[in-house]
């Protein structure tokens, strides 16, 4: 668990969904920590699911509560971390009604929870040696490993923006 004290704001531009990714490769891990080959997913696979997953939260949230500058997912192991969904909206205003309406909805059979945050800078919270790929605390560091979307993904959902903004007289 994490060892730091972290204070829960009464506004914030960022909210966080707790847990609310359910990866297949973390969820193997967990059934088989000796690595006994119980997972049976491709890169592919994997990645295909979680772009589903985040284009889903994606879109549902941004349609409904407003605009998104960026979400990112945690790809750590600890529980505390381990599918953390962190959105950080372009303006704070929505973020107190999402996290009011979002504790009181389900996504793939469970309850959300969902937080203010009081990350709201993403590059203080992340580990820089993961981002290299030297983390020697591989799922279990206690800052951020973000799972990254594909590029496709990323420009089709932040593109949305720009698209946007062309068509707006």
């Amino acid at each position: 668990t994490c060892t730091r004290i972290h204070n829960k704001p009464t506004f914030s531009q960022t909210i966080v969904l707790i847990s609310m990714y359910k990866s297949p490769a973390a969820t193997a891990a967990v059934l088989d920590p000796a690595g006994l080959g119980l997972s049976q997913f491709t890169d592919t696979e994997l990645q295909e699911h979680f772009d589903t997953f985040f284009e889903d939260v994606f879109v549902e949230i941004e349609d409904r509560y407003g605009e998104i500058d960026e979400m990112n997912v945690c790809d750590n192991l600890g529980d505390h971390l381990m599918g953390n969904v962190y959105i950080k909206f372009v303006n704070e205003a929505s973020s107190k009604p999402c996290v009011d309406s979002l504790n009181n909805r389900w996504y793939n059979g469970c309850p959300i929870k969902a937080e203010l945050s009081p990350v709201t800078d993403f590059r203080e919270a992340c580990c820089r040696q993961y981002e290299m790929g030297e983390c020697t605390r591989a799922g279990f560091c206690n800052f951020m490993h973000l799972k990254p979307i594909s590029k496709d993904l990323r420009r089709t959902l932040y593109g949305r923006k720009m698209k946007a903004l062309r068509k707006s007289p």
